[in-house]
C-alpha cells in the first residue's frame, strides 16, 4: 500500500467539465492548462486538487504547489471555480485556491488577469481582500498574518512567486488582496 492511497481528491475534473460553462473566448481557452496540484490541507492530510493556468505558467504554479506541499503550508483546497458556477465569491467563501475565471475586476469593466489564468487565488479565507473604507472579502473575514495559511511578506511562498516575477495582492497599495497572486 502506497501513501498515495491515503490522497484525498478534493477535484477530479476532466479539462472540458473544469471549463464548461464558461464566456472565455476560444483563443483564450486554448491557451489554459489544467494542473493536478498535491497539498495539505487544514486537517493535517494530503489532498489532491486541480487549478486552471494559462500554458505559459504551467511550471510555475506546478513548482510552487511543490513548495506549498514540501512546507506542508496549508490550503484549504483547490477546486476549479466552474464548482461554485462561476461566483468568484461563493468560491472564496469556500476557502477555495483557483485560478482561471474569465470575469472582470471587481467594481470595473476591465478584465481580470483570472479571466487569462494569469492570477491566482490562495486561500482567500486566511487572506482576504481589503478594501479602502474597510469593506472585505470574502465577507465575515479576518486578516491575521499570524494564523495558519495567512501569507505574509517574508513568507517562503510569496518570496518563491515574486522571483518568478509574479506580483503578491499583500504590496498592492490598494485594495490590499492577500490571497491574489497574477504574472501579466
Amino acid at each position: 500500500m502506497s501513501g498515495d492511497d491515503n490522497i484525498i481528491v478534493d477535484s477530479d475534473f476532466s479539462f472540458s467539465d473544469a471549463i464548461a460553462g464558461t464566456n472565455a473566448p476560444l483563443e483564450i481557452v486554448d491557451r489554459l492548462s489544467m494542473v493536478d496540484v498535491f497539498y495539505f490541507s487544514f486537517d493535517g492530510r494530503r489532498h489532491q486538487g486541480q487549478i486552471i493556468v494559462n500554458s505559459d505558467l504551467e511550471d510555475d504554479a506546478s513548482e510552487i504547489f511543490t513548495l506549498i506541499e514540501k512546507l506542508k503550508f496549508p490550503i484549504g483546497k483547490a477546486i476549479p471555480i466552474v464548482a461554485y458556477s462561476w461566483q468568484d465569491h461563493e468560491s472564496m467563501a469556500a476557502n477555495n485556491t483557483s485560478s482561471f475565471n474569465y470575469r472582470v475586476i471587481e467594481g470595473t469593466t476591465k478584465l481580470s488577469l483570472h479571466s487569462f489564468g494569469r492570477a491566482l487565488d490562495i486561500n482567500p479565507v486566511q487572506n482576504p481582500v481589503i478594501y479602502p473604507h474597510g469593506l472585505i472579502a470574502p465577507e465575515g473575514t479576518v486578516y491575521n498574518p499570524q494564523k495558519k495559511g495567512a501569507f505574509t511578506a517574508a513568507n517562503t511562498i510569496v518570496q518563491e512567486f515574486l522571483k518568478r516575477g509574479w506580483h503578491w495582492g499583500g504590496n498592492f497599495e490598494q485594495p490590499k488582496d492577500y490571497h491574489h497572486f497574477e504574472k501579466p
